[in-house]
């Protein structure tokens, strides 16, 4: 296998540490004391032009006279650092980390001096990590380039628990909080391979690290907190090879907008905030969202130390009734099932259980001393073999620091099997003895019961399969002068020509106009108001519906023009759309918005007027296949209203599917010119003859 770019960054066999200082209570006197102390096994080079060795150790007064070395970390004044990336240019250091801060986070001169930092490493070829960040610790390689605390070496500490030799990488872009769940995670158990701290990624980003995490062997899951995504064509790239190679990637996601607080055109966008990309993008290439580190750290247990269920069946063996109900709701509230045991399997527990125990699920054997290990361990190894449910969960109690319930020499075989997961929450805070008794047992001990449920819910969750992309579009030329927003009838005729289904429309300019059009389309019909300066034509009274006659279609058309007069004088007005009226049916929105970090995103929901006000919507990043877009609808909340809810027939969804399809394909092909479109409503025909799009709009750049 080839070596990666980033294997002498993680592995280098020599570090310069540039401003070293023999002050460990000093971040310059930290990074050398932390690379010492736990044991980097190559070269360690201080250099600084104010001492002659520091700690034993030859100082050098610059990079070049430092020798072979692979990596410089940089702990020196900012206008300093890009001074010293050349220096690594000119002696041949690949790579750079830059602790120092004084960049783009603090913005004008100092972005400047970013990206005159960024252009120095680029022409010379040095790969930069940073710069304003915390360094990186190679656990396997004891290779310390940071100043944290939680890689400090305590001779007098026990061995760590580890419950699985698998490991987890950790990428944040913030190094605090990185080195903060390199610390829960390590306390909890599970190992660590790396963690990294991004910084302001001037050049190295997020989805460089995780790159490298993915085709590293010897890491097996990632964990990924994060703000915002540089790379997005590299982050999605890296997201399916993870998927390929079975890595499991965890992503916390901070920064999260409030969508409703910002003006929208249309009722996408004010529904497609830049987080609902994230989460849309996540979902569709298997990504684990965790909303905080006890989720987090929760998942990673669940990822690393068991196999994904293949249901959402779980059975509960608990010795607490209180403790079995409490995770029961819990679990139940994140969409997992506690199925009554069959009959033939609660007489099986009950042979060995107390008359009192319940059998049923979740299963009680109740507390009964120096059975209850035993009884514990039966119910478990019942379940493990049965094919009535898909994942365990133990409730217990931990506290003891003199026994535990469950023999390690019992349990470990089952885990390692691998039939199913296998979790423990302990409803008491757990002993050492306990922790230490789970580790040997290989479960990932729960402490937080809000977490292991969001946990187990997401990852028996089956991730959305892998589909193909639907081929792009052809595109076709635009006229000149068009205004920014377009009205439904400039939206269907521009569209025509890439497939959009024709409508039953004309457009007209006075009510002699209207009559002649709805005389033409044949009775009932609906009147619409058309102009770049009205979104939302039922808020200006620029809609009439069901008008049967040709005295109803004039009136009409003069009250709505009236109406637009009085709400919106100054709009500029294209004339009022005739239109047959369309079946009754059900009211679905599609729309797209260009997300400036992912691009295109499809939304497809629940539509009309109320739409903001449910949120009954689905997204995911655009082109998507008909197949798909029918997996989103379905999805949905309100589905049942197109299944026969109440006796009414189901509605094929079929060509709903195709033309949201079509609209997120034209949202890709037309990226340079159109930033929003939405089709709000289409009417989908009760009767199943078909659709009907009953209002468009389309916001370009």
């Amino acid at each position: 296998m080839t070596a990666h770019k980033l294997e002498r960054f993680f592995w280098p066999r020599g570090i310069a540490v540039v401003g070293a200082s023999p002050d460990p209570h000093r971040i310059r006197g930290l990074l050398l004391a932390h690379l010492r102390a736990n044991r980097f096994p190559g070269r360690i080079v201080p250099v600084n032009p104010s001492y002659a060795e520091i700690d034993g150790l030859p100082c050098m007064p610059n990079l070049a006279a430092a020798g072979a070395v692979d990596l410089a970390v940089l702990a020196i004044p900012a206008p300093a650092v890009p001074g010293a990336i050349a220096e690594c240019a000119a002696a041949g250091i690949g790579h750079a980390v830059i602790i120092t801060s004084g960049f783009a986070e603090e913005g004008e001169a100092a972005g400047a001096r970013q990206a005159e930092l960024t252009a120095l490493a680029r022409e010379g070829g040095v790969r930069l990590a940073g710069p304003n960040c915390e360094g990186y610790f190679n656990a396997l390689g004891r290779i310390a380039v940071t100043f944290s605390p939680t890689v400090e070496v305590k001779p007098e500490a026990e061995a760590p628990l580890a419950i699985t030799p698998r490991r987890l990488g950790v990428i944040a872009q913030s190094g605090g909080i990185g080195f903060s769940l390199f610390h829960r995670a390590r306390a909890a158990g599970l190992p660590v391979s790396y963690v990294i701290s991004t910084g302001n990624e001037a050049d190295l980003t997020a989805t460089d690290f995780l790159d490298y995490m993915i085709c590293d062997p010897r890491t097996d899951a990632v964990l990924l907190f994060c703000e915002t995504i540089r790379d997005a064509p590299g982050f999605i790239a890296a997201a399916r090879a993870a998927r390929a190679a079975g890595k499991p990637v965890i992503a916390i996601k901070v920064g999260r907008s409030e969508a409703g607080q910002r003006a929208a055109a249309s009722h996408t966008a004010a529904l497609s905030g830049a987080y609902t990309a994230y989460r849309a993008v996540f979902a569709a290439h298997g990504i684990l969202e965790a909303e905080d580190p006890e989720e987090a750290i929760a998942l990673a247990g669940l990822a690393l130390a068991t196999p994904r269920p293949s249901g959402n069946r779980v059975g509960v063996i608990t010795v607490s009734g209180g403790g079995g109900a409490w995770m029961a709701d819990t679990l139940t509230a994140n969409g997992l099932a506690l199925p009554t045991l069959s009959a033939p399997l609660q007489a099986a527990i009950r042979e060995y259980t107390p008359s009192y125990a319940a059998p049923a699920n979740p299963v009680d054997t109740t507390a009964q001393g120096s059975n209850t290990g035993p009884m514990m361990m039966r119910t478990l190894e019942l379940l493990e073999e049965s094919e009535e449910i898909d994942s365990i969960v133990l409730v217990s109690s931990l506290a003891s620091e003199t026994r535990v319930a469950l023999d390690p020499a019992r349990v470990a075989p089952i885990v390692a099997r691998g039939r199913k997961p296998i979790a423990i929450w302990s409803y008491t805070i757990p002993s050492a003895l306990g922790r230490r008794r789970m580790a040997e047992c290989g479960l990932f001990l729960h402490t937080d019961l809000r977490a292991l449920g969001a946990a187990l819910g997401r990852w028996a969750r089956p991730p959305a399969p892998a589909i193909a992309a639907p081929p792009p579009l052809q595109t076709h030329p635009w006229p000149a002068g068009l205004p920014r927003a377009l009205s439904e009838h400039r939206v269907k005729s521009l569209l025509a020509p890439y497939g959009l289904p024709a409508s039953a429309d004309r457009l007209a300019d006075s009510a002699a106009a209207a009559v002649a059009a709805a005389d033409a389309l044949g009775y009932p019909v609906v009147l619409k108001i058309q102009s770049p300066d009205i979104a939302h034509k039922t808020e200006a009274g620029g809609v009439r519906l069901g008008l049967r006659d040709a005295a109803a279609v004039a009136g009409a058309y003069r009250a709505i023009r009236d109406a637009v007069a009085a709400h919106t004088p100054e709009a500029a007005i294209e004339g009022v759309l005739v239109s047959r009226m369309a079946p009754q049916g059900v009211e679905i929105a599609i729309g797209t918005v260009d997300d400036r970090d992912f691009g295109p995103m499809l939304m497809l929901g629940f539509g009309g007027t109320a739409i903001e006000l449910f949120g009954d919507v689905a997204h995911r990043p655009a082109p998507v296949s008909p197949a798909e877009a029918e997996t989103m609808l379905l999805g949905l909340k309100s589905a049942r209203l197109l299944q026969g809810f109440r006796g009414a027939a189901p509605i094929p969804v079929g060509k709903l599917a195709a033309l949201a399809s079509l609209v997120s394909r034209i949202a890709v092909a037309e990226r340079g010119r159109i930033a929003e479109l939405e089709f709000n409503p289409v009417i989908l025909h009760a009767d199943g003859s078909g659709l009907t799009i009953a209002d468009a709009l389309a916001l370009l750049r």
